[in-house]
């Protein structure tokens, strides 16, 4: 029951580390000790299928309820704070940067390794401008219909679900997509059903990604962990970047730059603490 519990309390965290932009799932998992048994199982899911629900049960079930308290909190905040909200997540990304940063000092750096931090932080931004002029990240539910646009989200989110350090959901903040995924999300919730089609179709690319890449980046994070981390930290500046751009895109009377300045600051606290707090769990297990 403690393991049931304590599994349970993990799903929950990573489902924060979804929705939460700056909270890296997999250091999420990482640091709770979990990461290389779910790299296992999503490598291979039928080998040893009784071990495997064991372990999906409970992370699964801790994870449903996170995302449903989320998608209710975000919508709601979407709608009164939007300016506020992305400057709170451009705070949570910037609180990543230490841990990820420790990350490359730990593996060793070398000047080189900059031009994939240099490289990853120019993609970063460029996707986020595009995003941001071309509407993509309109909090609404028009992007639902771009159905190449989820396929490719959804393949995206997956892949870099795996990678240390990198956020899901500021990867589809940059994309356009995140704000259709909650709106839509809690439309499904009050059950509208309209929207069931475009959220499986996302969820499934998000499985591909995983399922496809989760060994492949497991190796290369073990081989050349300073050049991998690097190219990390450089997405998380460029995503920092990219989402205070869009935040000054966004239009809202009720917006004044010491709520801004705040809501900055706390992301940036909460982010940091989260990661110590995740480290202090991982020990007590």
């Amino acid at each position: 029951m403690k393991k049931f519990l304590y599994r349970t309390l993990c799903g929950f965290f990573l489902g924060m580390s979804i929705f939460a932009p700056g909270f890296s799932g997999s250091l999420v998992a990482i640091a709770m000790g979990i990461y290389h048994e779910a790299v296992r199982i999503i490598s291979n899911p039928f080998k040893q299928l009784k071990k495997n629900l064991m372990f999906i049960t409970p992370v699964g079930t801790g994870m449903v309820i996170s995302a449903v308290l989320f998608v209710i909190a975000f919508r709601q905040l979407f709608d009164s704070y939007e300016k506020a909200m992305y400057l709170l997540f451009a705070g949570l990304i910037a609180g990543s940067v230490p841990i990820v940063f420790m990350e490359v000092k730990k593996a060793g750096f070398k000047p080189y390794y900059l031009i994939g931090a240099f490289l990853a932080c120019i993609a970063a931004v460029a996707i986020g401008v595009f995003a941001s002029e071309t509407g993509l990240m309109s909090g609404d539910t028009a992007s639902m219909s771009d159905w190449p646009g989820l396929i490719i989200g959804g393949f995206v989110a997956g892949v870099t679900a795996w990678i240390p350090g990198m956020s899901l959901s500021t990867v589809l903040i940059i994309l356009g997509v995140f704000s259709p995924l909650i709106y839509s999300a809690e439309a499904l919730l009050r059950g509208d059903l309209s929207y069931i089609i475009p959220i499986g179709l996302f969820l499934v690319f998000v499985l591909v990604g995983l399922m496809s890449t989760a060994k492949g980046i497991k190796i290369v994070f073990e081989k050349i962990p300073g050049f991998a981390n690097t190219t990390v930290l450089g997405f998380i500046l460029g995503s920092f970047i990219s989402i205070a751009y869009q935040s000054h895109q966004i239009s809202d009377e009720g917006f004044t730059w010491l709520i801004g300045g705040v809501m900055l600051a706390v992301g940036f606290a909460v982010s940091v603490s989260f990661l110590l707090l995740s480290r202090v769990i991982n020990k007590g297990d």
